[in-house]
């Protein structure tokens, strides 16, 4: 039998601190001799100390969860929460071998993702696309760039209009990564991976208690990869220290910064031909690899404080600086050639730099109103985004001083040829500087013992000072937005509920990055998004939960350009999206894991907004049926295996709906071996049967065509 650590300077946890420690610290106290003092003196009494040994039940379990912080600013049970909500857990990324928030996304019902012209995260959140909706630890982070996964928690992905919790935009939904934090519990742990097509790499995760107050954790990440695609490659890295410290037993603050950088080569993919994907190699490269670098730099500090005053009141500060710099240069395909024998080129680049500076405050606290209990939220949010943008078209040289475009084979679609960058008369040259200053408040009402109303509104006064740097033109536009959200949870018993829920937002004229004014739409109304949902939420198992939702979606002012006067901007309405979204995920018994979920959708255009876009029209990107289901049974403690299977009805690519992407259906595998308690090893593969797939796209001539059978290998050490 293994003696515990009796090291006098070896840290314990003082009783009360952590929940769920009352017990082993108890034990380490015997077990070293802390006692037997009474033995010395058994007349003398002992007064101990009263302990709080109220446990908070764990927040993941496995691929469940049980709880959130994210979707009502409060802990609440997920049950309780009245919206559609998935989290993906670290268990689930690391299973399933996610390399970014596309393959998260594979397994959220209601989700999907676009192409982003291979240089930025592209979510599809109920027929919304979005590149600002993204979020880490509740904080916007809506700069556009690849994120990764090595420092992540969980990934929250929470549907409908969230401006009550988030602010503007969240349109479809938001996106929120929950980091790794420092904690008090010893961390040492280094992964290794390497696969297909020339990938490696290698993380790493340290943490330790400095003593009982102070406590510290690194999170490391580098990598090198290669691609299925001819030319395209990626290197990058990341590091994350956090800092934990206690003040008595009722405060304690956070400390973390990040330094990212992500290097890539830009892939748009591949263009159609007579309505769909044109048929060429999955490796073949439209453009030049070469000349289509993208660099994003990401430097970002987090302060947070949590103070529970004696009364139970929780006052929360969360403080937020990161500064952002992107640069992308892309030599890509445009159409082909009427008789598919030739394809044009074109070429552009990109330079942005925001620096976001945020402020949360809130009060959380518990007030009884005769038999009725209410659990109140009250917050303040500050925040500061200044952002510079800067265009650059690609002009052919060697067709023509002033030639945008270059038309080559298709036999030969690498080109290596001049290509001139400079502004044309049209290439962004602006300078902005976004200010937020909101309040919001929250009440989860206990009505009766199975009935909870949660009702809340927030009020923005976000303001834009825009100028247009080629013009000397300059805007300055205030928007004062109120947004509503209600729900009702009926717990019709112990682990079913059903409830009901009204939500909306808005999208300022800015835009979703802040660099969409002009003298045209000013002084319109911003957009407005308006969901209606139902929906149940059923824990089968403590670790096993099911959600079903049915909602619609309305997008409404949007801008289009006045018919009887082009120098004018009308609004009219745009799209509608109706859906049905089942979910589930955790143990269905003790070996057998499942994360899943099935959605269908319609999402159509509800105006004729331009020639091309038309009412009627389907929304791009948004297949009408999707189904993605994994599992994992573990046939000993040391054994296990998955297989999964995603399958994707049809989408359109853009919105004139001239180019049908295909469905598709991939199988996916993987193997779990634990070589000792502290050694293990992963395999995965992906796309078992080599299946021709267009899982993503960005118009109708950037469509991306999938990765081939493909296998990673893992390698964990825990020390």
């Amino acid at each position: 039998m293994d003696m515990p650590n009796c090291n006098r300077n070896a840290v314990v946890t003082r009783p009360g601190r952590r929940p769920g420690l009352l017990a082993a610290t108890s034990l380490l106290a015997l077990a070293c001799g802390a006692v037997p003092a009474v033995a010395q003196d058994q007349a003398a009494p002992i007064a101990l100390p009263q302990m709080d040994v109220n446990a908070v039940p764990a927040v993941t379990s496995g691929y469940a969860t049980q709880r959130t912080t994210s979707a009502t600013k409060t802990d609440t049970p997920l049950r309780d929460v009245p919206q559609s909500v998935t989290v993906i857990t670290e268990q689930a990324i690391r299973d399933l071998s996610m390399q970014n928030l596309g393959d998260v996304l594979r397994y959220v019902p209601g989700a999907g993702y676009a192409q982003g012209e291979g240089n930025r995260d592209t979510p599809v959140l109920r027929g919304q696309s979005t590149t600002s909706d993204l979020f880490v630890d509740g904080l916007r982070d809506d700069v556009q760039y690849y994120r990764d996964l090595y420092n992540v928690d969980r990934v929250e992905v929470l549907l409908g209009p969230n401006a009550m919790i988030f602010g503007r935009g969240g349109t479809g939904g938001v996106i929120n990564r929950v980091t790794k934090q420092a904690n008090w519990d010893p961390r040492r742990e280094v992964r290794l991976q390497a696969g297909s097509f020339g990938q490696w790499r290698g993380s790493f995760d340290l943490g330790q208690a400095i003593n009982e107050n102070a406590a510290v954790r690194l999170l490391g990440m580098y990598e090198e990869s290669d691609s299925y695609r001819d030319g395209v490659n990626l290197k990058r890295y990341g590091i994350n220290p956090t800092f934990a410290y206690r003040i008595g037993d009722s405060t304690i603050v956070r400390a973390s910064y990040e330094y990212f950088r992500d290097e890539r080569v830009a892939d748009r993919g591949i263009p159609s031909f007579r309505g769909r994907p044109l048929e060429t190699g999955r490796a073949t490269f439209f453009g030049d690899p070469g000349r289509s670098p993208v660099n994003a730099q990401v430097n970002a500090l987090n302060l947070g404080v949590e103070h529970r005053f004696e009364n139970g009141v929780l006052l929360r500060n969360n403080f937020r600086f990161a500064d952002y710099d992107k640069f992308y240069q892309n030599v890509f395909p445009g159409a082909v050639s009427a008789n598919g024998s030739t394809v044009s080129i074109a070429a552009y680049n990109n330079e942005t730099h925001r620096q976001n500076l945020i402020n949360q405050t809130d009060f959380v606290f518990d007030l009884n109103t005769g038999p009725i209990r209410h659990k109140i939220l009250a917050g303040v949010e500050l925040a500061r985004q200044q952002t510079d943008n800067f265009r650059n078209t690609g002009y052919f040289t060697s067709v023509g001083a002033n030639a945008t475009s270059y038309t080559t084979s298709l036999g030969a679609t690498r080109i290596n040829v001049p290509v001139s960058f400079r502004q044309s008369a049209t290439d962004a040259n602006n300078s902005g500087v976004a200010t937020t200053a909101a309040v919001y408040v929250q009440d989860q009402v206990q009505l009766l013992p199975t009935v909870q109303l949660i009702g809340g509104l927030r009020f923005d006064h976000f303001n834009t000072d825009f100028t247009n740097n080629r013009t000397g033109q300059g805007f300055d536009v205030t928007d004062n937005k109120v947004s509503p959200r209600i729900g009702l949870v009926w717990q019709a018993f112990e682990p079913v509920s059903f409830y009901a829920s009204f939500s909306n937002t808005y999208l300022p004229r800015a835009g979703e990055q802040l660099a969409s004014l002009t003298l045209a739409n000013q002084s319109l109304k911003p957009e407005q998004f308006t969901n209606y949902e139902v929906g149940a939420k059923w824990d089968v198992r403590p670790d096993f939960a099911v959600t079903a939702a049915l909602f619609n979606l309305d997008r409404t002012n949007v801008a289009v350009t006045d018919p009887n006067d082009i120098t004018r901007s009308v609004l009219v309405d745009g799209t509608r999206t109706r859906g049905f979204e089942l979910g589930g995920r955790g143990r269905v018994t003790d070996k057998w894991s499942v994360l899943g979920g099935w959605a269908i959708m319609n999402s159509e255009i509800t105006s004729d907004q331009s020639a091309t876009i038309r009412k009627g029209n389907n929304v791009p990107f948004v297949s009408h049926n999707t189904v993605s289901l994994w599992n994992r049974y573990d046939f000993l403690p040391q054994l296990g295996a998955g297989l999964g299977v995603v399958h994707q009805s049809g989408y359109y690519a853009a919105t004139d709906n001239a180019v049908r992407i295909p469905a598709f259906t991939r199988f996916d595998a993987a193997l779990f071996w634990n070589l000792t308690e502290r050694v293990a090893l992963q395999a995965n593969f992906e796309n078992l049967f080599g299946v021709k797939y267009y899982p993503v796209a960005n118009s109708n001539n950037n469509i991306t065509p999938g990765a081939p059978f493909a296998a990673r290998f893992a390698l964990t050490s825990r020390f």
